[in-house]
This record gives C-alpha cells, sequence and structure tokens, in this order.
C-alpha cells in the first residue's frame, strides 16, 4: 500500500474530508512519525507496533564477491517491534 492508497482509505473512511485533507492527515501523521525518529526517540503506536531508533557502531566489512575488507562506519537505524494484536491480526488473515 502507498501513501497515495493510504490517503484514499482515510478519505473514504472519514466523511465530510476531501481528498487533498486526507493526503494532508497522512503526510502530517508520518512526518510526525520521521521527526520523533530522527530525535532519536521511539514511537509506539498501541495495537500496532513500536518503531525504535538504534546507533550502530562502525564495523569491518567485506565485499562477498571480491573478498576486500571495508570498514562500515556508524549509523542510526529503525527497527520496528509489531505488538502482540497486530501480529495476531496479521496470522488470522
Amino acid at each position: 500500500m502507498s501513501r497515495q492508497d493510504l490517503a484514499q482509505r482515510v478519505f473514504d473512511e472519514v466523511p465530510g474530508l476531501s481528498k487533498k485533507q486526507a493526503a494532508q492527515h497522512v503526510d502530517l501523521v508520518l512526518d510526525l512519525i520521521s521527526q520523533a525518529l530522527a530525535r532519536g526517540e521511539t514511537m509506539k503506536l498501541s495495537g500496532f507496533g513500536q518503531f525504535v531508533p538504534r546507533d550502530k557502531a562502525a564495523r569491518p566489512g567485506r565485499n562477498p564477491r571480491t573478498m576486500e575488507e571495508k570498514a562500515i562506519s556508524a549509523r542510526r537505524v529503525v527497527t520496528f517491534k509489531a505488538s502482540p494484536s497486530f501480529k495476531k491480526a496479521v496470522a488470522g488473515a
């Protein structure tokens, strides 16, 4: 499902909301989540799961084709842990 598909679903479900407003609301929610994660905050959505930013340390790596060693730089990644109710809903679908 794309961002546009999500906005369409919001438009279909919320009476009195225009397509443009639905798209703006979806964009706002996604931007707020992105900003919180960029600040290093955990984003917990009850009944859905939580997004957790983690800092990974620099480490040595290797190109599997050439076997050349190369350093992998430190970076921040986001992990997602699904809630039990979300897991149950997906498993039952």
